[in-house]
């Protein structure tokens, strides 16, 4: 936790589940944030609870996150660390049944929003001579699931983005990994098990990890400790990462 002291984080997707774990551990850690999102209501109570900067908007719009980088930039100089989480599981449908507005939308946020990040953060970071951005991956990117094929498709491309960030920018000094968290206590897990739909909605809730695992997954990943998974995706399904992390002894 030590290494992130004074780093400028921009956490996106912040207002709850993962992204609100990181910003409480992060804040602990020493970083300085600004945190976006959608919910503004719940943004601003968290960001006057951990000392943040809200920054309210949605990351399908490539403006917000230009904005939100340029705020970070006029209040501290630089950016050192972007945190790609925002994402929906919404619609959960079957693609011939699915509404074809909300598949979109889906793509919007999830696919959109990680590559509005990338745009946004990389012409800053090459700048100072380096940063790290992690985006929130899954193994939805991998493993074709009923009823998700938006979720399945926007995360398997942000992986893709994550690889080409690498490709482009590893010689700019830039960090680009993906996390994939398996299974999780959020909401996102209750609209998952509500609906009923793949094997994944009918696990035991005690199966799901929570959030602070990935938040704490996520703070190792700023550290060079994580260098081998450059370009790569680091699963948090996997002992031997859990036990780097400090998660399990």
């Amino acid at each position: 936790m030590a290494a992130l002291k004074g780093k400028i984080v921009l956490i996106t997707g912040a207002s709850r589940g993962i992204g609100a774990a990181t910003a409480r551990h992060f804040a602990q850690a020493g970083a300085r944030l600004g945190l976006v999102a959608r919910s503004a209501g719940p943004l601003e109570a968290l960001a006057a609870e951990v000392g943040a900067t809200a920054l309210p908007g949605d990351v399908a719009d490539p403006a917000v996150l230009a904005d939100a980088v340029a705020r970070m930039m006029a209040d501290h100089g630089r950016l050192d660390v972007l945190i790609n989480n925002a994402g929906v599981i919404e619609p959960i449908a079957r693609m011939h049944e699915v509404d074809a507005e909300a598949w979109g939308r889906a793509i919007d946020i999830t696919l959109k929003g990680a590559f509005n990040g990338f745009r946004a953060a990389l012409p800053v970071m090459r700048g100072q001579g380096g940063g790290t951005i992690l985006t929130i991956g899954s193994g939805a990117a991998y493993n074709a699931l009923e009823g998700w094929s938006a979720y399945c498709t926007a995360k398997a491309g942000a992986m893709m983005l994550t690889r080409v960030a690498d490709q482009e920018s590893r010689g700019a000094g830039i960090r680009a990994i993906s996390l994939s968290p398996g299974t999780v206590a959020t909401d996102m897990q209750s609209a998952i098990r509500d609906s009923g739909i793949n094997p994944v909605s009918r696990l035991d809730w005690s199966s799901h990890i929570p959030p602070e695992w990935p938040a704490r997954a996520l703070a190792w990943m700023c550290t060079p400790a994580a260098d081998p998974w450059l370009g790569k995706e680091i699963s948090l399904r996997d002992d031997e990462i859990r036990r780097r992390v400090g998660l399990i002894a």
